[in-house]
C-alpha cells in the first residue's frame, strides 16, 4: 500500500481526548421579512444546546425525526455551518472561530458521505475525476500518481478499476454510493460524516454499503458519526446512539443499553415503533403511540420539548422545567423528569 493509502495514526494519551466534542452548541436560522429593509422577525431552532462526544474508532448514531436536527448537526462538526452559540473542538482544539484558511487543513481530516447518491456526484465528471479531485485540490498526491491512486481506491471500495473513465449515469445506485464512499476516503481522514448513506438504497444493496462501511473502518481506524432514520441500521453500525427530538439530543447511551432499556418516552416510542418479523413477539410488544404533531422549532415549547406528546408528562414539572441530561445506567444519559422503567420496550 502506498504512503497515502496508509491509516492515520490513533491520539495519544491512551484516546482520553474526544476527536470531536460539541459543548452548548446551537444554531438558529433567522426569518427575515421585507425585500429592501429586511428585519428579523424570528428564528428556526434547528440545533438548541447540544453536548456531544465522539471518540477516535468509535460510531456514534445519530437518530430522530425529519427536521430534529441532524443534519444540520453534522455541517456543524464539519464546520459546513458556523454555530450561533456553542463551541466545537476537534482532536483538542477550539475549532469554533476557525474561519475557511484555518479550516483547510482540518478539511482533510473530516469528510462526508452524502445521503443521495444520484445528486452527489456532478454528472459531467467521470468517476476518476471525481475521486481524484481531494488529490487536486489538497496536493497531496502529484499529479502523475493520482489515477494509480483513485484506481486502487476504486478496488478498495469493490469497484472495477477499469471503469475509470466512466461518468456516474453508467453505475446503479450502490456503485455511486460507492464511488462517495472512495471521494470521502481518498485524503484518509480520521472522522467521516454519514449522513443516511444507505438510506436511497435497496435493502441488499444497503447491507452491502454497510458492510463496507465497518471493513474500512476497522483498516483505517476511522471514526463514524452516523446519521439514520432506521433504528436497526443504527444497531448494527453505532457503538453508541444519540437520540434528537426538536434540536435537543434527549438520550446518548450504548448501543445495547438503550434498545433494551430506553429511558426517555420519546426513544421508548421510537423503538415500539420497529416491526417485528415473530408474531408472537410482535403480539407481546408494547406500543407506545404518540399523540399530536412534531411542535414547530420557530416557537419550541418551553421546558421539556417533548412534554406536549409525552404519555409520562406531568404538569407543572415538564411544562416549566428544561430537564438535563442525567446518568442511568453505565454510560446511558437521558433528559427526563419521570423516565421509564428498566425492560420497558421489549428488545429490538
Amino acid at each position: 500500500m502506498t504512503e497515502a493509502m496508509q491509516a492515520p495514526t490513533a491520539p495519544q494519551a491512551g484516546g482520553r481526548t474526544p476527536l470531536v466534542k460539541l459543548v452548548g452548541v446551537k444554531k438558529h436560522f433567522p426569518i427575515t421579512r421585507g425585500v429592501l429593509f429586511q428585519r428579523k422577525v424570528g428564528a428556526v431552532h434547528a440545533v438548541d444546546g447540544i453536548d456531544l462526544e465522539i471518540h477516535q474508532g468509535e460510531t456514534i448514531g445519530l437518530v430522530g425525526e425529519t427536521g430534529c436536527g441532524k443534519s444540520t448537526t453534522a455541517r456543524l462538526v464539519t464546520k459546513l455551518l458556523e454555530p450561533t452559540a456553542g463551541q466545537i473542538f476537534y482532536d483538542g482544539e477550539d475549532i469554533t472561530r476557525y474561519r475557511r484558511r484555518k479550516m483547510r487543513k482540518l478539511r482533510r481530516e473530516m469528510q462526508v458521505i452524502f445521503q443521495d447518491p444520484f445528486a452527489s456526484l456532478n454528472p459531467r465528471k467521470t468517476v476518476g475525476s471525481i475521486i481524484g479531485d481531494p488529490f487536486r485540490i489538497h496536493r497531496t498526491v502529484p499529479a502523475k500518481r493520482i489515477k494509480p491512486e483513485v484506481q486502487e481506491l476504486m478496488e478498495l471500495v469493490g469497484l472495477n478499476p477499469e471503469h475509470y473513465n466512466r461518468y456516474p449515469h453508467e453505475f446503479s445506485g450502490g456503485q455511486r454510493q460507492r464511488i462517495g464512499v472512495a471521494r470521502a476516503l481518498a485524503l484518509r481522514p480520521r472522522l467521516i460524516v454519514a449522513d443516511e448513506p444507505v438510506s436511497a438504497l435497496d435493502v441488499s444493496i444497503q447491507a452491502q454499503i454497510l458492510n463496507l462501511l465497518e471493513d474500512l473502518q476497522d483498516e483505517f481506524n476511522l471514526t463514524y458519526l452516523f446519521i439514520a432514520h432506521d433504528l436497526s441500521v443504527v444497531k448494527h453500525m453505532s457503538d453508541r446512539v444519540a437520540v434528537m427530538y426538536l434540536g435537543k439530543i434527549v438520550e446518548i447511551s450504548p448501543g445495547d443499553t438503550l434498545y433494551r432499556n430506553p429511558k426517555h418516552p420519546y426513544t421508548g416510542a421510537l423503538l415500539s415503533a420497529v416491526p417485528i418479523p415473530d408474531p408472537r413477539l410482535a403480539a407481546e410488544k408494547h406500543r407506545i403511540v404518540l399523540e399530536g404533531d412534531v411542535p414547530s422549532p420557530i416557537d419550541p415549547p418551553s421546558g421539556c420539548r417533548f412534554h406536549p406528546r409525552c404519555p409520562k408528562a406531568q404538569f407543572p414539572t415538564c411544562s416549566d422545567i428544561d430537564p438535563e441530561l442525567t446518568p442511568h445506567h453505565r454510560g446511558q444519559l437521558a433528559a427526563c423528569h419521570f423516565p421509564l422503567e428498566d425492560s420497558a420496550v421489549i428488545d429490538t
